[in-house]
């Protein structure tokens, strides 16, 4: 048995080598030098001496070797002012490859890796540059469509060459230029009814403020606290009101039936001669059933102002509505001629409605949903 299971792993082995050995062929085929060679070096890895893959690697490596540096001079040609990113890939690829080499002993033996790490280096400061470069000329424009150019590019820069000097600086400053600020005021509830919270929907708003701060890369968000304490002067100003909600409308609903069973059933006994004999028949039962709707809904009033010259840019109402629901029932007669469903009906009792407070949350539940899902699409292309 043991005997037999090493087979089977062995085989399991050599065919993931003969895979392996075939999609690196492949890729030498396609001409995906790149993937060729790191397919061959892993195969090689696991089993040095694999003829196939030696074979492989010999051919991939020298072509994508070629391929690359004609990509770098052919770069070095043209008029494109990011010229140096392009070059900069090519570098970072051929390291790849080599750094995948080094770390095979066959593989090394099997071709002769180049280092381009200076030269990648000397890229990488090179990209960084032009991007900065870019990003300060934008930035010196002064109006938010080309502050926003700018912030790209620093962007770039950052990503480019992480630490690059003073670009920390520029993308907070192009970033400050370039946003388009909105402030949401609290939300309101006006009732002469019921006493009611709008911690619940208020907090959830905070929350959807706190995990979208940025709906877009240019737009953000403000609660009215984040707004005071850094003096903000927003573009925008969103105010929020309940201002038409019904909370705890009951309407109860009763209906009583005569329920006869499907089959005969025994209802006594009687006596015949000296013999008890079973008495079988349908029966009955009058049941009445019991149904309490508590409805619940609300509409709130979004409303987008322009900061500074107080015209109205937007006015929405979204609704919502919860209904609770209670149901109950009794029966007289006989239980035999009731299902299953209505007795465990029967075993139900009225229960008191939620709390007002409570059903306010929940009708607001879907006006949140509403809500969010139109402040996503209204700022997405601010």
């Amino acid at each position: 048995m043991k005997k037999r299971s090493l087979i089977f792993v062995l085989l399991i082995a050599f065919l993931g080598l003969c895979q392996g050995c075939k999609s690196a062929k492949k890729s030498l085929k396609k001409g995906d030098f790149d993937d060729s060679v790191l397919r061959a070096v892993s195969k090689l890895k696991d089993n040095p001496n694999h003829a196939s893959s030696l074979e492989i690697l010999k051919k991939a490596y020298p072509a994508a070797l070629d391929q690359h540096l004609e990509d770098i001079r052919y770069n070095r040609t043209t008029s494109d002012i990011f010229r140096w990113e392009k070059e900069l890939d090519s570098y970072y690829k051929l390291n790849k490859l080599y750094n995948a080499i080094i770390s095979c002993s066959s593989c090394r033996k099997a071709v002769e890796a180049r280092n381009y790490e200076n030269e990648e280096k000397a890229a990488r400061s090179n990209a960084a540059a032009v991007r900065y470069k870019e990003g300060e000329r934008f930035l010196t424009i002064g109006d938010r469509e080309n502050a926003r150019q700018a912030y790209l590019n620093f962007e770039k820069t950052e990503e480019i060459f992480p630490d690059y000097p003073g670009n920390r600086k520029k993308l907070e400053v192009s970033y400050e230029l370039a946003s388009f600020k909105v402030v949401i005021e609290h939300v309101l509830v006006t009732s002469k009814v019921y006493q009611l919270s709008n911690e619940y929907f208020q907090g959830r708003v905070n929350e959807f403020l706190q995990t979208n701060k940025t709906l877009n890369k240019f737009v953000r968000f403000y609660t009215s606290e984040e707004a005071e304490e850094i003096r903000l002067r927003p573009d925008q100003v969103i105010t929020l009101q309940f201002d038409d909600f019904v909370v705890g409308q009951t309407v109860i609903d009763r209906n009583t039936e005569t329920f006869v069973s499907k089959d005969s059933v025994k209802t006594g006994e009687q006596t015949i001669g000296k013999t008890k004999v079973p008495v079988y028949d349908k029966v009955k039962a009058k049941l009445t059933r019991n149904k309490k709707l508590v409805r619940s809904s609300g509409l709130l009033d979004m409303q987008i102002r322009d900061f500074k010259t107080k015209r109205m840019v937007s006015q929405e109402k979204f609704n919502g509505e919860y209904n609770w629901i209670c149901e109950w029932a009794f029966f007289n007669g006989d239980e035999r001629a009731l299902t299953p469903e209505q007795l465990r009906l029967c075993k139900s009792q009225e229960l008191p409605p939620p709390p007002p407070q409570q059903l306010f949350v929940e009708f607001s539940k879907p006006i949140y949903d509403r809500l969010t899902s139109r402040l996503r699409s209204f700022y997405a292309n601010y």
